[in-house]
């Protein structure tokens, strides 16, 4: 009988270690995003002329095997080169990741670590070679 006495006096002194290091961890990640959003709103607003130079998507899965449920999450990021020729990945929305090409060129928008939009150049295409082969 002891043995049950044991254990509830475990679960008496852990429960509340366990509830503590979860208010903390939550705390911590709440405080990491509100300094985050506090940062780039202290930045200027910057537009400069940049180049997309690469795509990629990072997905997750979940599977609940009690409710048999798959869950699957995207998340897309545009990498873009600058003037200066440093290089900048943003999160972007499935729609806006869709749209971008890697070689688009244009004006990038971005406050501090926040993405605020892409405006591509609209490009000058050769109707040269189009002639040309419409001849044959």
């Amino acid at each position: 009988m002891q043995s049950w006495v044991e254990m509830f006096d475990i679960m008496n002194s852990a429960f509340p270690i366990f509830i503590v290091v979860l208010i903390g961890i939550l705390a911590i990640t709440t405080v990491s995003g509100i300094h985050r959003h506090v940062s780039n709103s202290r930045k200027p607003m910057l537009s400069v002329h940049s180049l997309i130079v690469g795509k990629r998507t990072e997905v997750s899965h979940r599977h609940d095997p009690e409710l048999s449920v798959n869950r699957t999450d995207s998340k897309y990021f545009v990498t873009f080169e600058v003037e200066s020729g440093d290089r900048l990945e943003f999160i972007v929305s499935g729609e806006e990741y869709g749209q971008c090409s890697e070689g688009d060129e244009g004006k990038l928008t971005f406050q501090g670590t926040r993405y605020l939009g892409f405006e591509r150049m609209r490009r000058a295409y050769r109707t040269t070679g189009m002639q040309e082969y419409r001849h044959y």
